[in-house]
């Protein structure tokens, strides 16, 4: 069984809440892209009161050297429905997958531009800690996937591709979209990846 918690030889990560230093800390994380800006305001405001009320675990991820804050991502418990290859469109060809929920995920743009010679930090972050996290869960209780609500950017959901991550066909997304996507996820893109 895979033990936490993970580290390679450049970073490591650690519970949002695992010192009160953090949470000041995270005051200056910062997402330099527009469309990002949720995610910052999400680090910042409202990913302490879902620690506590159980909606969501943060965890932070920090160069081993200098302790910046390199980057975080945010997991929570769900679900999806798929529907099987060439059946009809009745509930009974429909499955549930348990699944964890990849809810936040952002690189701090003050650190890349601090180390502009660390490449591919999102992938490495993914990887190397969200992976094995979500496997480590996988090994407690039932879980068959991850999936995400990417924001709608080409660029983007090609870079979730990258990961492995994979797209339903139209009919099977709009049915999530209707039934299962948070509120707060309006415009975002359904993704998912078996484990």
């Amino acid at each position: 069984m895979l033990l936490a918690p993970i580290e390679n030889e450049k970073f490591k990560y650690e519970h949002l809440i695992a010192t009160t230093q953090n949470l000041e800390e995270i005051k200056s994380f910062f997402v330099e892209k527009e469309t990002g800006k949720g995610l910052e305001r999400y680090l910042k405001l409202m990913a302490e009161p879902e620690e506590y009320n159980g909606g969501n675990r943060t965890y932070l991820v920090r160069d081993k050297g200098t302790n910046e804050i390199a980057a975080y991502f945010s997991l929570r418990t769900g679900s999806f429905t798929l529907k099987e290859q060439g059946t009809g469109d009745d509930d009974a060809s429909k499955y549930t997958v348990p699944s964890v929920e990849l809810s936040n995920f952002a690189v701090n743009s003050a650190y890349r531009a601090k180390y502009p010679e660390i490449k591919r930090l999102g992938e490495q972050v993914f990887r190397r800690f969200i992976i094995p996290t979500v496997k480590y869960g996988a090994e407690l209780f039932g879980i068959q996937a991850i999936h995400i609500y990417a924001l709608p950017e080409d660029e983007l959901l090609e870079h979730y591709g990258s990961f492995g991550f994979s797209r339903l066909p139209p009919e099977m997304e709009a049915y999530i979209h209707a039934h299962l996507k948070p509120d707060y996820d309006t415009n975002c893109i359904f993704m998912y990846q078996l484990l």
